[in-house]
């Protein structure tokens, strides 16, 4: 199993670093006159670049000094987003560079013409007059020929220089800088927009979720669903604080805090997570592990939520006015003997009322329907976070994000207010999702 481990990890290593050396040679090496200053600041930025992204993700794993994740991370992540957008770019810049060097050559301006030897008129040099000749001008008037003016030579011409003119950079090289130009804006520009999506917190989304099973009375319950929040060396207590502004302004009856809240300890992240005690909701926040929690110390992180004022759900259910809670943990849990019990949160309740279960991965849903919950919150996808791993996303799970229904389960999937890894998200909003519960006896 090592060995397997070792040579995955090997053939990893090789293509991450054969990609490297492709953006290298095409926005390094293929835009610079040989050596020089610029090829050796792009030399360092990619081979620092990558070193500090393992280094992030090794500090972070390894529970390093919290300032020393600080430091590592938002280089080290940063690059992450940037490489794969500078693939993208260069990949798409392939298929047009050849289409550049056409237009290119067609606007370059043709050489002069060599003049053709055989057109050009030559003037009839003069012939020496021959000593005591008359010149041809002499008459006979008689008079003393006027001696003839000695011919005008042109000055010597001056010595050719030994030193050639600088060339204008060739073809291949401003198409080369033209593409990789272009490459690098549209990656930089990518990466920046996705990074202000991110921080400047996420946005309100509404959706109705009708229930057969909910009473007349309860039309209209919202429930504020947020789910991977991803509390992080990148996102800190500013980041909590505006989660919570943005959960309270809804004025929800419930607070649904879906797992992934944190990647870290709460040494280090609980003063981020402070902000959370000032979550109000008229019947409550409640709160689920996601996977993430198991990797930053679940345990840990419930006895913090619970002092913080919310309410963990650890494979348990809560009789609310109107209709049922319950919450399970996650799947990842199971490592350490606490995974997901439906039987334990769903069994021996009253079947005729409505029941809302938190479940941080989607792919539980199958359990799900087969427990007869009427809806499931989940979060954990992030909405692929950042395209094109949408794809992968939506491979790895029923749902990517959004409301679906499996037989008389429905099933919604947030895509999360923060972001894992990279604090980037490109074709993947964040967001804060208040759910409206409909009656159908209203």
């Amino acid at each position: 199993m090592i060995i397997v481990f070792v040579l995955v990890a090997l053939l990893v290593l090789s293509a991450f670093g054969a990609l490297h050396w492709y953006a290298w040679r095409r926005l390094v090496r293929d835009t610079t006159r040989g050596p020089g200053l610029a090829r050796r600041v792009g030399t360092v930025v990619f081979v620092v670049g990558p070193v500090l992204m393992f280094a992030g993700f090794a500090a972070e794993r390894a529970h390093a000094p919290f300032w020393l994740q600080q430091t590592l991370t938002w280089p080290g992540f940063m690059w992450l987003a940037l490489s794969l957008y500078l693939l993208l770019a260069l990949l798409a810049g392939e298929l047009v560079r050849p289409l550049v060097s056409r237009l290119v050559a067609r606007r370059a301006p043709a050489p002069a013409p060599e003049p053709d030897q055989e057109s050009v008129v030559r003037e009839p040099e003069p012939q020496p007059v021959p000593a005591g000749a008359q010149p041809a001008e002499a008459t006979d008037t008689g008079q003393p020929a006027t001696p003839a003016a000695p011919a005008a030579t042109d000055p010597p011409a001056p010595p050719a220089s030994t030193t050639a003119a600088p060339a204008d950079p060739s073809r291949r090289l401003f198409v080369s800088r033209l593409v990789g130009g272009a490459v690098a804006a549209a990656a930089v520009g990518t990466v920046g927009y996705g990074t202000y999506g991110v921080v400047r917190g996420p946005k309100l989304k509404r959706v109705t979720v009708p229930l057969a099973k909910l009473p007349r009375a309860a039309h209209g319950f919202r429930i504020a669903v947020v789910s991977d929040i991803h509390l992080s060396p990148m996102l800190g207590r500013g980041f909590a604080q505006k989660v919570v502004d943005t959960i309270n302004s809804t004025q929800p009856d419930l607070i649904a805090v879906v797992g992934d809240l944190v990647d870290g300890d709460v040494a280090d992240l609980g003063p981020a997570a402070a902000p959370l005690a000032g979550l109000k909701a008229r019947h409550g926040s409640y709160f689920v592990t996601g996977n993430h929690e198991y990797i930053s110390g679940a345990e840990q992180w419930v006895e913090e939520v619970r002092r913080l004022g919310l309410t963990p759900l650890e494979n348990a259910r809560r009789e609310l006015p109107y209709l049922d809670l319950a919450g399970v943990n996650d799947i990842a849990g199971e490592d350490e003997g606490q995974g997901p019990d439906f039987a334990k949160a769903l069994g021996d309740r009253d079947t005729s009322r409505a029941v809302v279960l938190m479940a941080h991965q989607p792919v539980q849903i199958h359990d799900a329907v087969d427990h007869g919950v009427d809806l499931q919150l989940s979060g954990h996808t992030h909405g692929g976070q950042m395209w094109p791993m949408t794809y992968v996303a939506q491979a790895a799970n029923p749902t990517l994000a959004g409301l679906e229904r499996y037989g008389d389960t429905q099933l919604y999937v947030s895509r999360g207010a923060g972001a894992w890894g990279p604090p980037v998200r490109v074709g993947a909003p964040s967001d804060i999702t208040l759910v409206q519960l409909a009656s159908k006896q209203a």
